[in-house]
This record gives C-alpha cells, structure tokens and sequence, in this order.
C-alpha cells in the first residue's frame, strides 16, 4: 500500500499551501539525488517526495487525492511519461530548489516586480555660534541635489510617451543565471534592473528622470543644540529614480568656539579674573553670562580656582528641557607696571606678615607645601 503523502512530507491534513512547500523544500534538499551519492533506496524516496509535493501543491490534484486517494491518479502513473500527474522523469533539478528558497528569501526572485530605487540621504554640515545654538536661530541652507524632473515627471520618458516593459526580463528587472547547482539572480543588463526600457528619454533629465538643482530651506535650528547633534529633514534629500520616494536630509550641527564660554552638556563655564586686593578683602564683581553681566560677591580670602555657580544661567536642554548653570572660576590676577610707591607698599605689607611661622598664618597653603617639600627629601635620605 502507497505511503500517506501526507506522512511523505510530514504535514497534517490541515497545512495549507505554504506549509506544504517549506516541507517539500527541507526534505528535497536532504534526499535529493545529487546529495545522496547514488544510494538508490533514498532516490526512492526522493521519488515519492516530489509526487506527494506535485498533488497537494495542485489545489485541483489535492481535492481529487483526499477523495479518492492514490486511485485517483494510478492511470497517469500507469501511462509513463508527465501525463496528467506529471510524475515522469528523474526529479527536480537541484538548482531549482536552490532557485526556489534563494527566490523566498530575497523577495521571490524573478517574479518579483523590480522598484525604483529611494532617493539617497545627504548631509549639511551647519556651523553656528553659540549664542545662536543656546538660543535657536531659523536659517537658510542651500542644498545643491537632485530633483525630480518637472518635464516628465520624473518617468524619464519624453513628455507625450513613457518607459516599456523590458523584454528580456518581463518587467522583473532580474534574470536567472545557472552556475553548477546553484541558480543566481542577477540584474537584468538590458535595462539595469529597472524593468523598463526608455526609448524615447526626456530632453530635460536624458532620462534620468532626475536633474541638479541648488533647493533653498528655512529651517528652524531648535533652542538648546550642541556640536554632534542631528537634525532630519524627512523627503528633503535626493529624489528618487523614476517617482520613488526621495531621501533624506540630516543637517549636522557644530558649535563654534566661543571667547569667553566654554559648553559641557548643559552647563557653561568661564574663568573670571580677580584682583588679589578684592580678592583678599572681598566685594563685588560683574560676570558675564549669555544674557548680559550680573553680580557676584567675592568673598574675603577666596582663592584662586574658587568656583561659583550661577544656577540657571547655563543651556536648556533640547530634549528634556532643563536649563543647566553658568560655573565661573577665579583667578587670581598679579598685578603689573607697578610705580615705585607701590612697590614700596607690597613691601610693608610683606613685611608685616613676619617671617617663618609667624607668616603661616597668612599663607597657610604656602606653608603647607614647603612642609611637604622637606619631608619628601627627609623621606629620600632615610
């Protein structure tokens, strides 16, 4: 008695059309004769693999088989040849399995309609101040790209007539070509994978259906960017081949070095130079921010490299929105082209610090270092 096809090729009575070809394919591939070394009993198998798959893959042979069974088609196995059931012959090619899931895999092959292709993305490379990237700014760009082609409309044929159906490959834009066991697609090179032959190109565009232009943009530079950031500017890029769809445009932002601020993130920073007299007895100073100058009260005795945060004053964020601070550091400024008078009084302030550990109190960090000096060649001589 003749095996179940079903049970041939492992699927329920329930499979459908896909189910069915995904079996036949795996087992095909593992008992095909070019695989199996001339081993006739799996050449039996082989045999018995692709008749199941020819009558359940046949919506016409599948109904007559789960009537009536095998003896639906024992005339056309006993006829010989192809007959009815197409049973005759050695078995499918090897390439053509091959073919078959190749085609699956990459968008079914040759039977599949050849697209235009999307246009490409372009990038501008945008250089802005500070102050205009803190604050936004709307500005004017000049992208020179490829548009599409007004006198055909970007079908590349002459106005009055448009592309015919590539001969050669059907309109596919692909053409099988057969290397040992394997079955390669290929673009078709009549009308480069297009599908379609111009004939008659466009005047305009030498059917291209695309030509240069120079396209002027207003874009709106959002508050708060920073060098790296990217903006996209969706179907502003490049036109596409034959009326798909246009690319792209990513405008790349890079800050310029500013003189006075530096940027990390949301927050900026600026060094502020300070007298050693208000430094030393305090007061009142002026700094810089993006918006104008504000005050800052030096304490007495600060430091050079002391840092002050002005909370609010730095960056808003373009993606979350909070504002960051403006961090200002002190340095201390020597001062120079001293009068003779002036001199003289550095001197008495000098010397009525005293000397020794009578100074330190005044200069306890100079104290602090000369001390750590000694004990670091005391430490070499031990």
């Amino acid at each position: 008695m003749a095996q179940d096809y079903y049970q041939i090729l492992g699927v329920g009575k329930d499979a459908d059309e896909r189910d069915i070809k995904k079996a036949y394919k795996r087992m095909a591939m593992k008992y095909h004769p070019d695989r199996t070394k001339g081993d006739k009993e799996l050449e039996v198998k082989f045999k018995e693999i692709k008749q199941a798959y020819e009558v359940l893959s046949d919506p016409q042979k599948r109904q007559m088989y789960d009537q009536y069974g095998h003896e639906a088609f024992q005339q056309a196995r006993q006829g010989g040849g192809a007959g009815a059931g197409g049973f005759g012959g050695g078995g499918a090619d090897f390439a053509d399995i091959f073919g078959d899931v190749f085609g699956d895999i990459f968008g079914g092959g040759r039977r599949q309609q050849a697209r235009p292709q999307r246009g490409a993305d372009l990038r501008y490379n945008l250089e802005m101040s500070l102050e205009d990237a803190v604050k936004g700014k709307e500005v004017e760009l000049q992208i020179p790209t490829m548009v599409e082609c007004g006198d055909c409309d970007g079908s590349g044929a002459k106005k009055g007539t448009r592309p015919e159906t590539c001969s050669h490959c059907h309109g596919a834009g692909q053409i099988q070509m057969r290397q040992g066991f394997f079955a390669v697609q290929q673009a078709c090179p009549h009308c480069r994978g297009t599908g379609s032959i111009i004939k008659d190109p466009c005047n305009s565009c030498h059917g291209q259906g695309r030509v240069e232009k120079t396209k002027k943009l207003s874009v709106k530079i959002p508050a708060g960017v920073d060098t790296g950031d990217r903006i996209r500017l969706a179907n502003e890029g490049e036109a596409g081949e034959k009326g798909a769809p246009a690319g792209d445009l990513y405008v790349q932002v890079h800050v310029r070095e500013h003189p006075i601020f530096a940027r990390d993130g949301n927050n900026l920073y600026c060094e502020v130079p300070v007298s050693f007299t208000k430094a030393a007895l305090g007061g009142d100073i002026e700094v810089p921010t993006l918006e104008g100058k504000v005050k800052l009260k030096v304490p007495k005795e600060t430091q050079t490299g002391k840092h002050f945060r002005l909370r609010g004053k730095g960056v808003k964020s373009v993606r979350t929105g909070a504002v960051g601070d403006l961090i200002c550091k002190v340095v201390i400024e020597t001062p120079v082209n001293l009068s003779s008078r002036q001199r003289e009084l550095l001197d008495e302030l000098e010397s009525s610090m005293g000397h020794g550990d009578e100074a330190a109190k005044f200069r306890p960090k100079e104290k602090g270092f000369f001390d750590g000096v000694k004990q670091f060649f005391d430490d070499l001589r031990s």
